[in-house]
């Protein structure tokens, strides 16, 4: 009769653990505003015309609340949107996003000695994305800051 209880137990866990990290992934996704962007802006086609992308590695990119992404993002730009996405192990409750630029909002941004370019994402949403210029750089994004600030 003990075999069996302790066989029980150790069946539960799996399910466990996978609840445990799906209750964590949405708590970051529902944080950070994916979730909210995801309520319109699920990709629905591949960028069109010439892209460039980076990420997801040696990026760390902010969101509402300075919650984090490190080398978990990666966006691609193209002439009709900003397609966000996190790295696979991590695409739970995270779907790849496609942003037209007309819901893209730019500006620059200092926290303590380091400068970033913050996109906010979504006329509705207002979603704060902000990600090291050297990756906005690589985006060619920094040709899209409005004069005034660059």
């Amino acid at each position: 009769m003990e075999a069996v209880h302790g066989t029980t137990h150790s069946f539960l866990v799996p399910f466990l653990v996978l609840g445990f990290f799906y209750a964590i992934s949405f708590c970051i996704s529902f944080m950070s505003g994916w979730f909210a962007l995801s309520q319109r802006f699920t990709k629905e086609s591949e960028p069109i015309g010439q892209t460039r992308t980076a990420g997801p590695f040696f990026y760390k990119v902010y969101t509402r609340f300075w919650t984090r992404y490190s080398s978990a993002v990666r966006l691609t730009s193209s002439e009709d949107a900003l397609f966000v996405s996190v790295f696979f192990l991590f695409r739970l409750c995270h779907p790849p996003l496609q942003i037209p630029w007309k819901e893209v909002k730019l500006a620059r941004t200092k926290y303590l000695w380091r400068r970033y370019i913050v996109l906010t994402l979504g006329e509705l949403e207002q979603i704060p994305f902000r990600i090291p210029e050297r990756m906005a750089r690589n985006l060619g994004i920094l040709d899209r800051l409005p004069k005034e600030t660059a």
